[in-house]
C-alpha cells in the first residue's frame, strides 16, 4: 500500500490522505485569500510523488510554480519551522502544459462529434426546443456518415438540415428556421470568444494525461487564465474531460492508489444554470468513475456551489475559513459545518469564520471508507514553488514535453463541410471533392449530382469518406463509403433501420449514450 499523504497536522499529529481513499473524490473550499490555492498543490505534488498523474486547472496562472522546486518562500520556511517538518526538501514535479488557445501549452481540442449535442446545447444555452433541433442535425450527420470535427463543419449541417427542413421534418420532427438561426448565432458567439480554437483535430488522447516521468506522475495543467474569459467555454471543457474519462477506462475496482487525479477549480462554474438532464448525468459520472480509479476534486469558495447530489459523493474534505458577513453568509457557514462529522471538543461552526490563512478543517475517509471526525489543523507547505514562472521556463518546459510538436500540427480532413459544399479540404492527402450543381438541393443530388438516385452498378464507385488519421496513440476506424450508405437507405427494412440503431448507440459508448457525445470516427 502507498504510504499516506501527510496533508496537514493537528497539534503534533499527522493529518493524512490514505491512498487508496483518494479515488472516493474531495472538496477544497473556503474564501478567497484563505489558501486553497496552496492546498490543492500540496495534494497535486503529493499524488505525484506516488507516480499518479494529475490535471488541474491554472485559473489564476500561479500553480505552474509546481514546475520548479521550491521552499525559498519565508512562509515556507516559516510553517516547516512551526510543523517541525522533518526530512523537508524542496522539489520540482514533472509537467506538461495545456492551452485552449495554444499559446501557454500544447493545444487542447476535441471534436464537434465527441462534445456531443447534449453538451454542445449547454454551451450554445439554447432551449429544449432549439436542442431538440441540434439533436436532429447530430442525427442526420451520424446516418449520412458526415463527420462533425469543427465549427465550420456544424454550420454547414446546420445550413443543410434548415433547407431541407420540410423534407426533413416528416422523419425527425419540426425544424424550425428560428431554431437553426439562435444555433448559428450562438455558434458565432462562441467563435467570438475563441471557442472555435476548441473544436477540431488532432484532438486530446487522454492517455497522454496518463503518463509517468522516472516514476513520478506528470502533473498536466491546463492555462485557465484567459479561458476563464469564456467561462462557459471553460465549464464544457471539464464536463467533456469527464465524458472522455468514463468513456474510456476500464473498471479498476478497488485500486491502492487511483490511476488518475483531477482537481477541478471555480467548480461553481461548472453547476451554473445546467439543465437537470445534464445535472443527473454529471452526478452518474462522479459516483461511477471511482471504480476506474479515477479520483475528482472540486475546489470552490463555497460547499453550496456544489449541488447536494454530487457535495455528497465527496468523501474527503479541506474546508478553509469562510467569512459571515451577511445572514445568508452565516447560513452557508452553519450548511457547512453541519457537513463534518462532528467533534466534541471543536465548535465547528464558530471555527469557520476564525481560520488563519493555510489553516482548514479537515476531515478525510479512514480505512473502513468512514469519515474522521473534523480537525482543526495546518496544512503543510508544498516542496514546489509557490507562484508562477517565467516565459522562459515555460517554453522549455513545452518544448521538453513528450507530446512536443504533435498537437501544434493542426489537421482539417475531409469532412461534412467538404462533402457539403463541394470544397477542397486542406489536409495534404485529400482530394478535391467533385463540384456540387448550384441548383441541386437534394442532399444525395449535392453529392452526386443527377436525380439523387444511388450509382448503379457499373458507375464508378464515389469517393469513401475518408478514414480516420490516427491518432497519437491507437486508431480511428473508417466510416462506410457513401454509395454503401446510398443503397442501404434505399432498400433497409424497418427491421434493419431498429438494428442500425441499436449499434450506432453501442458505438457511441456508455457515456455516449449518457451526454450525447460520440466515438471517433
Amino acid at each position: 500500500m502507498s504510504d499516506p499523504i501527510v496533508m496537514a497536522r493537528a497539534g503534533q499529529r499527522d493529518v493524512v490522505l490514505l491512498p487508496a481513499m483518494a479515488n472516493r473524490h474531495g472538496l477544497i473550499a473556503g474564501a478567497t485569500g484563505t489558501g486553497k490555492t496552496v492546498t490543492l498543490q500540496v495534494l497535486a505534488e503529493e499524488f505525484s510523488r506516488r507516480g499518479v498523474p494529475v490535471f488541474l486547472a491554472d485559473v489564476k496562472g500561479d500553480l505552474a510554480g509546481i514546475s520548479q522546486p521550491g521552499g525559498q518562500s519565508p512562509k515556507v520556511r516559516e510553517r516547516v519551522q512551526q510543523l517541525a517538518l522533518s526530512g523537508f526538501v524542496p522539489a520540482a514535479c514533472p509537467v506538461t502544459f495545456w492551452d485552449v488557445f495554444g499559446e501557454k501549452g500544447h493545444p487542447v481540442r476535441a471534436t464537434i462529434s465527441e462534445l456531443g449535442p447534449l453538451l454542445l446545447a449547454r454551451l450554445l444555452q439554447l432551449n429544449e426546443t432549439q436542442a431538440g433541433v441540434l439533436n436532429i442535425v447530430f442525427r442526420v450527420a451520424d446516418e449520412h456518415g458526415l463527420l462533425l470535427l469543427d465549427l465550420k463543419d456544424l454550420r454547414a449541417m446546420l445550413k443543410y438540415v434548415g433547407d431541407e427542413a420540410s423534407a426533413l421534418t416528416t422523419q425527425y420532427g419540426n425544424i424550425s428556421p428560428a431554431s437553426i438561426g439562435a444555433i448559428q448565432r450562438g455558434l458565432l458567439q462562441i467563435e467570438s470568444q475563441g471557442g472555435d480554437k476548441f473544436f477540431g483535430e488532432p484532438a486530446l488522447n487522454l492517455d497522454d494525461f496518463m503518463q509517468t516521468a522516472e516514476g513520478r506522475g506528470i502533473v498536466n495543467i491546463l492555462a485557465a487564465d484567459r479561458l476563464m474569459l469564456a467561462p462557459r467555454v471553460y465549464a464544457t471543457f471539464l464536463l467533456w474531460l469527464l465524458n472522455e474519462l468514463f468513456e474510456r477506462l476500464p473498471e479498476a475496482g478497488d485500486l491502492p492508489q487511483p490511476k488518475l487525479v483531477f482537481f477541478f477549480d471555480e467548480a461553481h462554474l461548472l453547476f451554473d444554470e445546467m439543465p437537470d438532464a445534464l445535472l443527473q448525468k454529471v452526478e452518474q459520472v462522479v459516483r461511477l468513475v471511482r471504480s476506474k480509479g479515477v479520483g475528482i476534486y472540486f475546489v470552490t469558495q463555497n460547499p453550496r456551489d456544489v449541488p447536494e447530489s454530487v457535495l455528497g459523493q465527496l468523501g474527503n474534505r479541506v474546508q478553509h475559513a469562510l467569512r459571515a458577513f451577511t445572514p445568508a453568509d452565516q447560513k452557508a457557514v452553519r450548511a457547512a459545518a453541519q457537513t463534518f462529522r462532528a467533534n466534541p471538543a471543536l465548535n465547528t461552526e464558530e471555527v469557520l469564520t476564525q481560520l488563519a490563512v493555510g489553516e482548514a478543517l479537515v476531515s478525510v475517509l479512514d480505512a473502513d471508507g468512514q469519515p474522521t471526525v473534523v480537525e482543526r489543523a495546518l496544512i503543510v507547505p508544498p516542496r514546489s514553488q509557490i507562484g508562477p514562472v517565467d516565459a522562459s521556463q515555460r517554453r522549455a518546459i513545452i518544448d521538453g514535453s513528450i507530446v512536443a510538436g504533435f498537437y501544434e500540427k493542426a489537421v482539417d480532413r475531409e469532412s461534412a463541410y467538404e462533402r457539403l459544399t463541394g470544397a477542397v479540404s486542406s489536409a495534404p492527402a485529400q482530394q478535391a471533392a467533385p463540384p456540387v450543381a448550384p441548383e441541386k438541393k437534394g442532399f444525395f443530388e449535392r453529392l452526386f449530382g443527377g436525380d439523387g438516385a444511388p450509382p448503379q452498378a457499373q458507375a464508378p464507385e464515389p469517393a469513401p469518406l475518408p478514414r480516420s488519421e490516427p491518432r497519437y496513440r491507437g486508431g480511428g476506424r473508417a466510416p462506410q463509403s457513401l454509395g454503401d450508405i446510398v443503397v442501404r437507405t434505399a432498400t433497409r427494412s424497418i427491421t434493419s433501420n431498429i438494428a442500425g440503431t441499436i449499434t450506432r448507440e453501442l458505438v457511441r459508448g456508455v457515456l455516449g449514450g449518457l451526454l450525447g457525445g460520440s466515438r471517433r470516427r
